[in-house]
């Protein structure tokens, strides 16, 4: 199940931030960051507006925002597991903060899928209604209680399609019925409901209505698509 208490989001949203260091291999200015708080500390990982890299296809400056937006979609559906997420300051100013997964850096999809496939059926679902335009293998981390987190969400909601995606195992095949019931209530509350309105301070207008049809249309045909025109894989896969 996707969400967070209270306190969680607490402890990303207020306390000071220091900076450990810059995660290897991210595209953007990713900082693996401490959020002090006089009883608590917590790992976070920070992604600053002004770390973004500028691209062709998403409006600048707005990859950190998507970021809390594929967490709050994920709590409103129930699944998959997206680690909670706030956006905040810090050292290079306003961005995202995810709570920090611990991690076993060899597993990623492709290791993961041959025997926990049916647990990426909801994985696939909400790229679908996300419209998700990176999801890598190593995008899926395993946690070390077996839970699979998602992460990585900062080319999500464009308007236009864009789905691209490794996990095409599910390509035409039926979606789960307890899948389709959450997602059929979900795209209503995405018309107008809580969703909407939190979506709303997140993403354009238009990226918040596109999210809506793609519920809708999912929930409709109740089929996982199948692979579109163009470039339906990711770059690098892992």
């Amino acid at each position: 199940m996707s969400g967070a208490d209270p306190r969680t989001l607490e402890l990303l949203t207020g306390g000071e931030m220091e900076l450990i260091g810059l995660l290897p291999n991210s595209s953007n200015y990713t900082f693996l960051a401490e959020i002090h708080h006089p009883d608590e500390d917590v790992l976070a990982v920070y992604k600053p507006r002004e770390g973004e890299t500028p691209l062709w296809d998403f409006p600048e400056g707005t990859l950190y925002r998507r970021e809390a937006a594929a967490f709050e979609l994920a709590c409103a559906l129930g699944w998959p597991a997206v680690p909670p997420t706030v956006i905040r300051g810090g050292p290079h100013g306003p961005g995202s903060a995810q709570l920090f997964v611990d991690a076993d850096p060899k597993e990623h999809f492709f290791t993961l899928r041959g025997e926990r496939l049916e647990d990426f059926a909801a994985v696939a679902a909400f790229d679908v209604i996300a419209n998700n335009a990176d999801r890598k293998a190593g995008h899926c981390l395993l946690a070390p209680d077996g839970t699979i987190w998602v992460v990585d969400h900062g080319v999500c909601f464009a308007a236009s399609p864009k789905l691209r995606t490794v996990i095409w195992e599910f390509a035409g095949e039926p979606v789960p019925e307890a899948l389709v019931a959450d997602i059929r209530r979900v795209a209503a509350e995405l018309r107008s409901g809580a969703i909407e309105e939190t979506l709303r301070g997140l993403l354009a207008p238009d990226e918040v209505g596109a999210t809506a049809r793609r519920a809708e249309a999912l929930a409709a045909s109740g089929r996982f698509p199948q692979p579109g025109a163009g470039r339906p894989y990711p770059w690098p896969p892992v």
